[in-house]
């Protein structure tokens, strides 16, 4: 193999970006538009492990912006909704705990995105997923290079990437509560005497009024009052100068700003079925109001043919002040003496006699108790990845390495702020507590991240060996319990190898087997003494691709030996956290895309994908928590992970023609028990009622989506989301029965124009 090809195209580095490709699928180079962990669809079928690239296409077809069911054309991905619009997504791979996607590693352009990935991953921001251009996963012993959480795997948004020449784009949506979505770039890449730059300006905005309304009092009447408001401007530059060695500056700046009138709390099961779009009186103080900046800058550099050395800085902040009902206060008894404070699951349960209902309803005189979450948090680092190749003998490799320092920190300035409602819901006074009354903590943690992978390939075999070492120093601060203030330091170790054939350029099998590892936050590892979360995974899979039809399966087998659980149902990431133990999962994954147009060489494009996972959790002992708050109190050796269905299967069609096209996909999704203790009633394990506990249901969605072309460049188009407007139960989390979206139909056009 001759090593002179140069692994920057267009401004990228194809070593970092895409993960141990074989060396024989980069002998040309290749174009790529921003730093993936993958690369494009082409570059996945080489990868020795279970990838899927989720293309600008099949997000732009159904015109989604819900990163929930974007993802569900990727197998071995289970998914919690919770507001139905994607705001906060739950994501799980393979069946890690899906708790605010805490357990998996969430970036965007290959840099940590979460404003603590580890202080405080489950940290309420998730870029939304109608700004990107493309969204990729990955598991398997490959994630390896990336971190802190990597007993599931890794999830990458893709931004719109600077165009190698002129282009401007605008699409505009209105739907259903008055939804608007309009996405716009323009940008271009100008070649000059000193070098070539480029440039890329984006607006990303998306509102509505929401699906559910709010119960009104004598003192309140806007009961629509449920929608959000979200903003996301970016802008990218890039410098490419003539000079003999390749290098390349891309800098990134974007902002994100939203408000929504979002609630944790939900229903009672009687009220949920009759319905679900319903919310009480209770919930209309509770808004969540947030802003992010930051980015990043990234120099190439290639100083020989076969070296290629990337270094990125990278800095975000992230404050957000969620302020919701927290429980409720001086509820009369049911026997007539003396009144009692009530958490809001039990109240939703009909614990009381129904008066802690009846107070959520406006219906009685109580007190309704408000948290200001009021957080703050930074993350900054730099890390420096070189990839270097070079042939031993009759062997060729592709040796790739790296560092990073990172730092994260999350503040919590916390207050409580009391109503006193009257018997008739109106509110007769106030009371707001004194800021960081209620909490006032930080937790810090410097990490130092090494990872080393080799890629070593002869004939038609590959063999990927790799490790990674982690040194963490988290600090802990408490100023309302100083006794509890420390410190502490922690070293996690990660390994693992895949081992691959190709029979023909066609059909390639792989193996592989990885240790992974998942750290605890400062506050759990100074005060609870946790150490991190650690697995070990295995996984066996096929893929196929020939002409119009391509195919991958995979089986997968994870031992969890001692899985961290947030000690907080809700999933707030606010409670301690334990130790649950040890959990099996294993399962299949499939996915299979075919286009008969161009098969059988027809004048219009006909494609087919399939998208199927089984995954069979199993926890191997009892939990050791007794605390109702714990989403795994009292589960039980033999029982099932929570929110982890055994069945999810995605498919779809379309026709697209030279003016036209239309779009058809529909999701499966399998009950899920909604606790450890695997009850069906809305009974704890103490055997006291609440909301959280019992099932979720199965359901069967279809999206529809249609378009015209008026132009070149020029797009009507409409479709229909939920098409048959099913009614169904999502979550119990935070407190109580949660809905997916009902039926939401859209109109909108798009302009693709090249300048």
């Amino acid at each position: 193999m001759k090593n002179n090809n140069r692994l920057f195209k267009g401004g990228v580095l194809t070593a970092l970006a895409a993960l141990s490709v074989p060396a024989s699928a980069v002998e040309k180079p290749v174009i790529l538009d921003t730093v993936n962990i993958i690369g494009d669809a082409t570059a996945a079928k080489d990868i020795p492990a279970s990838a899927q690239v989720i293309s600008t296409e099949q997000i732009r077809d159904q015109s989604y912006s819900d990163i929930n069911r974007i993802l569900r054309r990727a197998p071995g991905v289970n998914i919690r909704e919770e507001d139905g619009f994607g705001l906060f997504p739950n994501i799980s791979f393979r069946g890690v705990d899906t708790t605010r996607s805490a357990k998996i590693t969430v970036m965007e352009d290959g840099v940590l995105t979460a404003p603590a990935s580890y202080s405080a991953p489950a940290a309420y921001f998730n870029p939304a997923g109608g700004r990107m251009s493309g969204v990729e996963v990955l598991k398997g012993s490959s994630q390896i290079k990336y971190g802190p959480h990597i007993t599931g795997g890794v999830l990458n948004y893709l931004s719109t990437a600077i165009p190698d020449s002129g282009k401007a784009y605008l699409k505009t949506i209105y739907g259903s509560y008055n939804e608007v979505r309009t996405q716009g770039y323009v940008g271009d890449t100008v070649d000059t005497a000193q070098g070539r730059f480029g440039y890329l300006v984006e607006g990303f905005y998306r509102g509505s009024d929401g699906f559910k309304s709010i119960d009104t009092t004598p003192d309140f009447q806007n009961a629509d009052q449920t929608g959000f408001q979200q903003v996301e401007p970016m802008v990218r530059l890039s410098w490419e100068p003539n000079t003999d060695i390749y290098q390349k500056l891309e800098v990134k700046y974007g902002y994100s700003s939203m408000d929504a009138d979002e609630t944790y709390l939900g229903l009672s099961e009687a009220d949920f079925r009759n319905d679900p779009y319903r919310r009480y009186s209770a919930s209309r103080f509770d808004n969540i109001d947030s802003q992010r900046n930051g980015g990043f800058a990234r120099y190439f550099i290639s100083p020989t043919d076969n070296l290629d050395i990337v270094t990125t800085a990278y800095y975000n902040e992230f404050d957000r002040n969620w302020s919701k009902l927290n429980d409720i206060r001086n509820v009369p008894n049911a026997s007539g003496v003396g009144t009692q404070n009530m958490d809001l699951a039990n109240a939703l349960a009909g614990t009381n006699g129904g008066n802690g209902l009846a107070c959520l309803k406006g219906d009685l005189a109580c007190q309704l108790r408000v948290r200001d979450n009021n957080r703050s948090y930074y993350a900054g680092g730099v890390e420096t990845a070189a990839n270097y190749r070079f042939d031993v003998g009759s062997t060729q490799h592709e040796l790739n390495g790296g560092f990073r320092y990172h730092e994260d920190q999350e503040t919590r300035f916390q207050h409580d702020t009391t109503h006193r409602q009257a018997a008739n819901g109106t509110i007769t006074s106030t009371t707001v507590g004194a800021p960081g009354s209620q909490d006032d903590r930080s937790g810090l943690t410097n990490a130092y991240a090494f990872f080393l992978k080799d890629r070593i390939e002869l004939g038609k075999w590959g063999f990927t060996p790799g490790m990674r070492y982690e040194h963490l120093n988290q600090v802990y601060k408490n100023s309302l319990s100083p006794s509890t203030n420390g410190r502490s330091s922690l070293d996690m170790y990660a390994g693992g190898a895949s081992l691959d054939y190709r029979f023909n350029e066609d059909f390639m099998m792989f193996g592989s087997a990885h240790r992974g590892f998942s750290p605890p936050s400062p506050q759990n590892a100074v005060i609870d003494k946790l150490k991190e979360e650690s697995s070990n995974a295995y996984e066996l899979g096929g893929r196929y691709s020939h002409g119009a039809f391509s195919a991958e399966m995979t089986g997968f087998y994870t031992q969890f030996e001692n899985l961290l659980v947030v000690n907080n149902i809700g999933g707030a990431g606010t409670g301690q956290s334990e130790n649950f133990g040890a959990v099996d999962s294993r399962g299949v994954e499939m996915a299979m895309n075919f286009d008969a147009g161009k098969a059988f060489d027809w004048s219009f494009s006909n494609p087919y994908f399939l998208s199927f996972t089984y995954t069979d959790t199993e926890q191997l002992n009892n939990a050791t928590s007794t605390d109702a708050e714990s989403i795994f109190s009292y589960g039980k050796k033999g029982n099932k992970v929570p929110y982890i269905p055994e069945y999810a299967l995605s498919f779809g069609s379309g026709l697209h023609f030279n003016k036209w096209g239309v779009d058809v996909s529909g999701n499966y999704v399998g009950e899920t028990f909604t606790s450890a203790n695997n009850t069906g009633v809305q009974v704890n394990g103490a055997g006291t009622p609440d909301a959280r506990f019992g099932k979720t249901d199965d359901y069967v969605i279809a999206d529809v989506s249609a378009y015209y072309k008026v132009a070149k460049g020029i797009k009507i188009l409409g479709g229909v989301q939920n098409l048959a407007d099913e009614q169904y139960l999502v979550s119990r989390q935070p407190y109580g029965p949660r809905p997916g979206m009902p039926i939401f139909a859209y109109g909108g056009f798009e302009l693709d124009f090249d300048i």
